[in-house]
């Protein structure tokens, strides 16, 4: 089997990471068919929490190419598959301010199952990310 990862790499760049998780996505036979031709974007998406259960907003999955009728939505809200007490750890720690849930990877497991690595995520100010930038160009001149 072929290994699938779509990173969004821009991640840490843009957010200082915390937590990580784990979380499988409730996904329908036609969109499983395009992430296994890496027709995914995880670059603009973002993690929400709706009625008790976790949900990814503005992930972008390609039509299937031989779908008919029975084809998906690009961008619509795929549900993701926690356990209840990670759910719950994760409602207690957005209660933060500026705390946001963030998909990093995106990858297929051995036994075929599309999952997604998430991260608790809080975002940087202008001068994190010069410092980032100076950190990165510094090593960059050492080697």
């Amino acid at each position: 089997m072929n290994k699938i990862n779509i990173l969004n790499k821009k991640i840490s760049y843009k957010y200082n990471l915390y937590d990580e998780y784990i979380a499988g996505i409730q996904l329908l036979g036609t969109e499983i068919k395009s992430i296994r031709q890496y027709k995914v974007s995880i670059t603009e998406s973002y993690c929400q929490i709706k009625n008790e259960e976790l949900y990814i907003i503005n992930m972008h999955i390609s039509e299937y190419k031989f779908g008919t009728y029975l084809n998906h939505e690009p961008k619509r809200e795929r549900k993701l598959l926690l356990q209840k007490k990670e759910l719950l750890r994760l409602k207690r720690k957005l209660k933060n301010t500026g705390m946001t849930i963030i998909p990093y990877k995106l990858f297929l497991n051995k036994k075929g199952f599309a999952k997604l690595q998430i991260f608790l995520a809080k975002g940087k100010k202008i001068y994190d990310k010069r410092k980032f930038i100076q950190e990165k160009e510094f090593k960059r001149n050492i080697y």
